[in-house]
């Protein structure tokens, strides 16, 4: 009986350091904290934006690595974050536009907060992550426990006595198209003396506060998403912030003339912002009052610096818990943003300032610090990065083409890599296809329907600024034969899927 007393004690004792030992290779897997910040374009003064007022974001900057040329797959949001979260650009999976619910076309497609629940961790959303509006939802299994969601779209000021609600904020809120018509215009801009919290983005950076003091004591590492709303329109955004600014020193556009030659697809008609208060409805050859120009920059501006803010507070909790030193922290803007660059406001095209984003990496004592990279990078290569980092394994079920690269050699060490960055961004029965080199851009137009049709050609070399002045296409030139291969390298473009049922 003895004997027996002793071999159950022995093999017990063995059970529980086993146990032990899962529970500390556990917490040796990384954590992740994704911020994903709705059309914040590199507007950061740590990357070089003299007027942006961003402490926070600039402190993550010095405990990380900058990528200075890291581009989106696509100048929207919806398809920005499917390629981020899938691992797969838009042209691969044919998802370009709002309304189209990818579990309908890949039902068994492994996204990557999927990934990473998969194998063990905890995964959450925080706010805006998925994109959710005009008929677009988030994925729910991707998550270990339901999305946090939050307004993106609302006023504090505003009389809407004269309708139900907004056009923007009904879009937002899923309700059909031929609703939301019937609603007034929203405001473009307001600026109420209020609490961070009295809006979305200050709400969002309190519930991640809280989920990170709950995990502090857990022993199953997470990944956690925090999406924030600010800068996109409306720039509804607390006075304070607004006050970081002086409106008249805000740096007008550069250039507010079309690319030169440019085809008529390539260029954005405004749209998007012409759903707001005060905004003139696209005329050709029409540019805004350098008034309304003004009050529109500040308002960007001053939802650059609301959401820095909100970072800070969720890095400043994440550090509070003691979860700093072993969580992989990624800052990612969704593409990049246009403030009457060329003539042209918010994304939606080819050109520079609407595709490159800001890329923060930061994980404590594993990469660089305070350094910034020039290697060209895409939105899909953070899917393999991430996993690569954490020590994970990339799906085998994935049933798209992983598209990216993992960048964890780019965290290392400061060798930079020039490659090239694929994106593209259709209009009008025509697919706009892209790449990206050192001082080049290519854009190559098809005709979607008719492939009979020749293509039509943009290519731009950059100089000092980062503006398309005029498109030089010319098939004789070494280097626009050059990018063109790389482009004929690529898998053709995948034609896109139809709408999803309306729910």
């Amino acid at each position: 009986m003895i004997k027996l007393i002793k071999i159950c004690f022995v093999f017990l004792s063995i059970l529980t350091q086993a146990n032990s030992i899962s529970a500390q290779q556990k917490q040796k897997r990384p954590n992740v904290l994704f911020i994903l910040v709705d059309d914040l374009k590199p507007a950061i003064h740590g990357y070089g934006d003299t007027y942006a007022h961003t402490p926070h974001m600039d402190q993550l900057i010095k405990e990380g690595v900058r990528f200075d040329r890291a581009y989106s797959n696509q100048a929207v949001c919806v398809a920005s974050r499917n390629s981020l979260l899938l691992g797969s650009r838009s042209t691969s999976t044919g998802l370009y536009d709002f309304g189209r619910n990818f579990r309908q076309f890949y039902p068994d497609v492994v996204t990557m907060p999927q990934a990473f629940k998969n194998q063990g961790y905890h995964s959450q959303a925080i706010g805006k992550v998925f994109h959710i509006g005009h008929h677009t939802y988030n994925d729910t299994i991707s998550w270990s426990v339901p999305h946090f969601h939050e307004k993106i779209v609302e006023y504090l000021s505003m009389d809407k006595s004269k309708s139900e609600t907004t056009i923007e904020e009904a879009l937002f809120e899923n309700e059909s198209w031929e609703y939301a018509l019937k609603q007034v215009k929203g405001l473009a801009w307001e600026s109420p003396d209020v609490e961070d919290e009295a809006y979305g983005d200050g709400r969002v950076a309190g519930k991640a506060v809280k989920v990170l003091d709950s995990l502090k004591n857990e022993d199953t590492p997470f990944f956690l998403a925090v999406g924030f709303a600010r800068p996109h329109l409306p720039f509804s955004v607390p006075k304070k912030y607004w006050d970081l600014y002086q409106e008249n020193e805000l740096p007008l556009p550069g250039t507010e003339e079309h690319p030169m030659g440019a085809p008529d697809m390539a260029i954005k008609k405004f749209g998007e912002i012409e759903q707001y208060q005060d905004i003139p409805n696209y005329k050709e050859g029409q540019r805004y009052p350098d008034q309304l120009k003004r009050k529109l920059i500040h308002g960007y501006y001053a939802g650059v610096s609301y959401v820095d803010a909100q970072i800070g507070k969720v890095l400043g909790k994440l550090k509070d818990a003691g979860l700093a030193e072993n969580t992989i922290v990624v800052l990612w803007g969704d593409h990049g943003y246009l403030l009457g660059d060329m003539g042209m406001w918010t994304k939606h095209v080819n050109y520079e300032l609407a595709n490159r984003i800001p890329l923060i990496i930061s994980y404590p004592k594993k990469t660089l610090s305070n350094h910034a990279s020039t290697s060209i990078v895409e939105t899909v290569d953070l899917y393999p990065t991430l996993i690569e980092m954490a020590g994970l394994e990339m799906p085998k079920n994935h049933v798209l083409p992983f598209d990216g690269n993992s960048l964890r050699k780019l965290l290392l060490n400061k060798k930079h890599q020039v490659d090239y960055a694929y994106h593209c961004y259709p209009r009008n029965g025509w697919m706009g296809r892209a790449i990206r080199t050192d001082r080049f851009r290519l854009i190559e137009w098809r005709n979607i329907q008719n492939a009979k049709l020749a293509p039509t050609y943009e290519f731009y070399e950059y100089g000092e600024d980062l503006l398309e002045y005029k498109n030089i296409a010319n098939k004789d030139n070494i280097n626009f034969q050059k990018l063109l291969k790389l482009l004929e390298n690529q898998p053709n473009f995948k034609q896109p899927l139809p709408a999803s049922p309306i729910k």
